[in-house]
């Protein structure tokens, strides 16, 4: 697949979901190594920075990169190599920090529970049919998550496996949370305050869960925190087409139109973060990054992450 195509993907999100996204930008960059036949340095950082302008928002797509880029090499197939290397040890820790966090979710979830998720979280996902899987007697009610209704995909790919799932328009939540033993969600990127951003809607899951006194729970991989925001850096919120939520002829009267993809829920509304080293509470993101990602200093310049912007 060419670089190009392959951006388009995630841009388009045929490629969705912060897991997948930082998976498949690791497979790209490695496939990429492998075609470059001089200035690979150049070439390299030429392909990082087409995928990292894809989805602005979605940090495991930046580190991602960020942990690729940072080989080593006195020549050409020394660098390589070490990229490749960096890349496989990208993938692998993709596919365990999944399994890790699925074994530890699913022990915070009760037998003959009803469990609420938004949108289609692959880590969030795992937790849940973990937890079938050993026995409990679960229900879920999925949100539909407009506008791109990702909740269809989380209810077909929990009925497939026999889970009993119900499906709700995403402003029936406080409607129904009282029904709701815990809810649980995924994440694109977890700031250093401890603060979630996902999908437009998560905010308001949580409020109604606060208010309701449902635990709200994120399932999120280390690889989603973000070591930017230790430096000050807001996350940038990716706003998509109009033409996702309104029909031709209500864009022709001139009506505007605003789709944030993305929301930020504080971390006062996050009862524990579930990661592949353990159920944190969010007011460790600070410790999380520093520890993951190597932060050692009081600026950016004696950060010991490099940072592709």
């Amino acid at each position: 697949m060419d670089l190009q195509t392959a951006a388009e993907k995630i841009r388009s999100m045929e490629i969705r979901g912060a897991s997948r996204i930082a998976k498949f930008a690791a497979e790209v960059m490695k496939e990429q190594a492998l075609k470059v036949k001089e200035n690979f340095d150049e070439e390299m950082l030429k392909a990082s920075k087409i995928l990292l302008n894809t989805r602005p928002t979605a940090v495991s797509l930046f580190n991602a990169i960020n942990y690729i880029m940072r080989y080593r090499g006195e020549n050409l197939e020394e660098k390589r190599a070490d990229l490749v290397r960096r890349a496989e040890e990208f993938i692998s820790w993709v596919d365990s920090a999944q399994r890790k966090i699925a074994e530890i979710g699913e022990k915070m979830i009760k037998d003959n529970s009803t469990i609420l998720t938004h949108c289609n979280s692959s880590t969030a996902i795992a937790v849940i049919k973990r937890a079938h899987e050993v026995g409990k007697k679960i229900e879920v009610i999925a949100t539909e998550s407009r506008p791109r209704w990702q909740g269809h995909i989380t209810a077909r790919q929990l009925r497939e496996v026999g889970i009993e799932v119900t499906l709700i328009v995403d402003s029936a939540v406080r409607f129904f949370i009282n029904e709701v033993d815990c809810v649980i969600v995924g994440a694109d990127t977890i700031t250093a305050n401890g603060a979630l951003i996902n999908k437009i809607g998560t905010s308001q899951v949580a409020l109604c869960a606060k208010e309701a006194r449902v635990p709200f729970m994120v399932a999120a991989e280390t690889y989603k925190f973000s070591p930017k925001t230790l430096f000050g850096d807001l996350v940038v919120i990716e706003e998509r087409s109009a033409e996702e939520v309104a029909p031709k002829d209500l864009l022709d009267l001139g009506v505007k139109v605003r789709n944030p993809a993305f929301d930020v829920t504080p971390r006062e509304y996050i009862d524990v973060i579930i990661t592949e080293i353990g159920a944190i509470p969010p007011e460790m993101a600070y410790l999380i990054i520093r520890e993951r990602f190597g932060y050692s200093g009081v600026s950016e310049g004696e950060a010991e992450i490099e940072i592709i912007e």
